[in-house]
């Protein structure tokens, strides 16, 4: 295909600017990168009155309503007739979906009805968030059905891992997967960040091990494993627990003692982790996990769930180990064990740093560059 303007690009999420999580940032991130290659993108999706960060790119609102649960999260029933008509008068040369909800599921609609080339990216593992509500865990069968059908009907869908690609096969999705790892800034998350003054700050001793914990506080980040496993470490140690949410409350209470510093970002994160000790990261429902790349740029061994994301990043007795979700007694060994070596803890921290350090950003949005021009070719990348 011949180009005779700029390439178009719609992205279509339910996640962009009103909340920081790891979907918006990697989103807002491929925007930029977008852009600055001379390619055209215009975002379909839910806004907030006071968004959560300076987005990138020029972003049509998507009416949308709080979740009543979950207020932090908007949802979209779906796609108005001027929000169509938008999208259609863009004339994009690809529609890409980020999230598979009622709104991804219209722009699919609209995609296939105007012959519009549709993908897909996969970002989080939504059918394991069921089994975290009672009143929801029966319909994690209908989920997966309904996820099959709609990654089926996408040209090409993109996974952050390996491990996520084997747990979709293994739930009978089609294989019309192909890679799209995440990066991580090197020179931002460095061991360099480590900061005394960071630690004094927050009432941490220079010779205090510390114990981190970064994410959303919600209970698919499986805090129940988390503040077990902690409750169970007898060494003298200090915990840190970055992040916010509904279940801050339940954390707090399980852990009186931590520091519960809310959310961070910029310089103050990046310091949070190079002041740290071990990462602790139980979480089974990421498909790649930012954080715990995070963690190991910044020089951290860590102790992680063994499960999707985690699996294709921490390299067992390496980098760090690899513990069933379900386990916090074998979490709290690993952690114990760490902290009572100091040698082992530097050992695994410089590995893990020089993993990270195969990890991209440049080569990552270059990578999906590629595939919206192979795909719209119609080569193979």
């Amino acid at each position: 295909m011949t180009w005779q303007r700029p390439l178009r690009v719609a992205l279509v999420t339910s996640s962009y600017n009103f909340i920081a999580d790891g979907v918006a940032l990697t989103l807002n991130r491929l925007v930029a990168y977008l852009e600055s290659n001379g390619v055209e993108v215009l975002i379909f999706a839910p806004t907030a009155a006071e968004p959560a960060f300076a987005h990138e790119g020029a972003v049509v609102p998507v009416p949308s309503f709080p979740l009543p649960a979950r207020p932090e999260y908007r949802l979209a029933l779906g796609m108005a007739g001027y929000v169509k008509r938008q999208l259609l008068d863009f004339k994009p040369d690809i529609i890409h979906i980020a999230v598979p909800d009622l709104l991804g599921h219209a722009a699919l609609r609209l995609a296939k009805k105007n012959n519009i080339p549709v993908v897909a990216s996969y970002h989080t593992r939504y059918e394991t968030y069921l089994r975290h509500y009672w009143y929801l865990a029966p319909l994690e069968g209908l989920l997966k059905r309904i996820l099959r059908r709609f990654y089926g009907d996408c040209l090409e869908v993109y996974l952050p891992s390996d491990s996520t690609r084997a747990a979709l096969l293994a739930d009978g999705l089609r294989d019309n997967f192909k890679p799209w790892p995440r990066g991580i800034d090197m020179t931002r998350f460095a061991p360099a960040k480590r900061s005394a003054a960071w630690r004094a700050r927050h009432g941490i001793g220079a010779d205090e091990l510390v114990i981190l914990h970064v994410s959303r506080l919600v209970r698919e980040k499986r805090l129940d494993t988390l503040t077990d496993a902690l409750g169970r470490i007898t060494l003298p140690h200090r915990v840190v627990i970055v992040g916010d949410g509904p279940d801050r409350d339940f954390a707090q209470a399980a852990l009186p003692h931590a520091i519960f510093a809310g959310f961070l970002g910029g310089e103050e994160l990046a310091s949070a982790y190079a002041s740290s000790d071990i990462f602790v990261f139980p979480s089974d429902s990421e498909s790649f996990g930012n954080v715990t790349l995070e963690a190991m740029a910044s020089g951290l061994p860590c102790v992680c769930a063994d499960a999707t994301g985690s699996r294709s990043l921490v390299v067992p007795g390496d980098t760090g180990f690899l513990v069933d979700a379900d386990d916090p007694a074998g979490f709290a060994d690993k952690i114990s064990a760490l902290a009572a070596d100091s040698a082992l803890r530097q050992r695994m921290g410089q590995a893990a740093r020089m993993r990270a350090l195969t990890f991209s950003w440049d080569e990552t949005m270059a990578r999906m560059l590629g595939y919206y021009k192979a795909l719209l070719a119609g080569a193979a990348p």
